[in-house]
């Protein structure tokens, strides 16, 4: 569940700090007060995408950080071992994220650093949001599908990754054997060219670094006189009068008094002492150093050209000679491809043809499944439906299949509504109203629940479009819900209002410099008979209104314990 939720600095939200209950937490307040934004706040806690644009006019930086308290069972833990999270499952998870003024965001999850797709993935098994135009994903027949087999769960879960590992590898053998048929007289007009390009670059033999080692190698060559010069004046400056022989002079002089003032003279003979033996060492190296200069011209010749044929060369295939290998590797692979196109083209097609056929077996199979979950799932629907308000509505989920292999099978899938009797089901998008549409969706949530493992379910006005005994069910449904996850709903109805277990009013309010801010705070029995009377009579309030919000909240309170029961 959601423990506690803080946002500092989002929208028109200053600064506020909400702790939550299990069970079902409704949000309610005037149109505008700023209910939305808790739910932005969610979707960014969620890993949904932020922006500048979000952060409160004249901030550097917004934050949202929130505390879940999580069963150790509970799938999250297992992602956030496979990121490096360290997290303790008997510890509460928090999770925070920061959208700075410049653009950057940035994410973390018990204080260590995770990129928005890491997050986004540890989202996913913490909170599920249905906003207002969600149901418009239901008129969307590439989703029936998907909710299908999440639907089939683990009996279809391993044949699907079968299938959709065997595709990938359909789809490249397709892809290798489509461009090696669409080769054009001109590409194997290329081979000659490719066969000297091949015989010149091997004819060269070349090696990985030669080019620079070869430089290197000529520089010292053509500067050998100079080098020999310099190093044996330096050898002789070393070892002349002026030299080792004069600090010998000096170090002896010192050695001489250092017993008369051993606290200053004593470190003196030490450091030049040590400079002695350091030029000593110098003069050593210079003088093996230009015993070594090697003197020549046959081997700089050689280099000369063995370099004019690297330019060459590097010219034509490439910066350097590891480019130039690359290159070789890259057009023999090409020549082997041409010449033995006829073959090559024989194995992709047999193997194509091999892939299609255990595809296709796949595909049946998965088929199959889906054919006996779609009735299970279409009458766990209907049975949701009937405490909906729609106990007469037909469900169906429609399978066609097609000879067109895709990465889910040759299945479509298509949800199927009839809400009146003697009437055929039709496509969600030609027969469901507004409220229907809610009623279907929520549907889907309360089986997908139970399904999911996902602890916070949050709704934003899923009761659009529904009013009288429908909207009294579905507060029934979001409660009944709450036993299986925390829910949230952001709502103006007063009939589901009612049955939450919390009422948190959302509210603008003007602060002393004169800027809008908006509060959230949890309600008490009193204010929330206050609150009901406003959403039941506007305005206006009334001892009538007052008396008949707590008539609702009574008899709310006794629906809930029958189902408790």
């Amino acid at each position: 569940m959601l423990q506690e939720l803080s946002i500092r600095h989002l929208a028109v939200i200053e600064n506020i700090r909400v702790s939550f209950r299990r069970g079902f937490e409704v949000l309610t307040g005037e149109t505008g007060a700023g209910k939305s934004i808790i739910i932005d706040a969610l979707g960014l806690i969620a890993g949904g995408r932020g922006s500048a644009e979000m952060i409160r006019h004249g901030c550097d930086k917004a934050e949202i950080e929130a505390v879940f308290d999580l069963d150790p069972a509970h799938p999250v833990w297992g992602v956030l071992d496979r990121h490096g999270v360290n997290a303790d499952p008997q510890e509460a998870l928090l999770v925070r994220r920061e959208l700075q003024a410049q653009g950057k965001s940035s994410a973390r999850v018990n204080g260590q650093h995770v990129t928005l797709t890491m997050l986004r993935e540890i989202g996913e098994n913490l909170v599920n949001i249905h906003g207002q135009h969600e149901h418009q994903s239901l008129l969307r027949t590439d989703r029936h599908l998907e909710w299908l087999d999440s639907f089939a769960g683990d009996a279809i879960g391993s044949l699907k990754s079968e299938y959709q590992n065997r595709y990938r590898e359909y789809a490249t053998v397709s892809r290798e054997r489509r461009e090696l048929d669409e080769l054009t007289r001109q590409q194997m007009q290329m081979l000659d060219l490719y066969r000297y390009q091949l015989d010149e670059i091997a004819e060269a033999r070349l090696k990985p670094g030669e080019d620079e080692s070869l430089a290197e190698e000529r520089r010292k060559l053509s500067h050998a006189e100079k080098l020999a010069e310099s190093a044996t004046e330096a050898y002789d400056l070393l070892y002349g009068n002026k030299g080792l022989s004069v600090m010998s002079k000096a170090i002896a002089k010192l050695e001489d008094i250092v017993k008369v003032d051993p606290a200053k003279l004593g470190p003196l003979v030490e450091q030049l002492q040590s400079a002695y033996y350091a030029a000593e060492d110098v003069a050593y190296q210079l003088r093996d150093y230009k015993e070594g200069i090697e003197f020549n011209p046959e081997r700089l010749s050689e280099i000369e050209m063995r370099l004019d044929l690297l330019f060459g060369l590097r010219r034509k295939y490439g910066e350097s000679v590891a480019d130039i290998l690359q290159y070789y590797a890259r057009i023999q692979e090409d020549t082997q491809r041409l010449e033995n196109r006829d073959e090559l083209l024989k194995e992709l097609n047999e193997r194509e043809v091999r892939l299609e056929t255990e595809l296709r077996a796949l595909a049946d199979r998965l088929g199959a499944i889906r054919r006996e979950t779609a009735a299970l799932l279409a009458a766990e629907i209907e049975q949701e439906l009937k405490g909906l308000q729609m106990e007469r509505a037909v469900f169906e989920v429609r399978l066609v299949t097609t000879e067109q292999l895709s990465p889910t099978g040759t299945d479509a899938a298509e949800f199927l509504l009839s809400t009146n009797p003697g009437e055929p089901p039709k496509p969600l998008a030609r027969i469901a109203s507004g409220g229907e549409m809610s009623r279907v969706m929520l549907a889907l949530k309360a089986i997908f629940a139970r399904i999911d493992q996902i602890p916070v379910l949050v709704f934003d006005e899923v009761d659009t479009g529904v009013s009288g005994r429908a909207a009294q069910s579905v507060a029934d449904k979001l409660s009944r819900l709450a036993s299986h996850c925390q829910v949230f709903c952001i709502t103006h109805l007063p009939q589901v209002a009612c049955m939450a277990d919390d009422q948190f009013e959302i509210a603008k309010r003007v602060t002393d410099d004169g800027r809008t801010s908006t509060r959230v705070r949890m309600l008490s029995a009193e204010e929330r008979v206050e609150e009901l009377a406003r959403m039941l009579g506007g305005v206006e309030v009334t001892d009538r209104t007052r008396h008949h919000a707590q008539e609702m909240l009574t008899l709310a309170e006794a629906q809930k314990s029958r189902q408790d029961a």
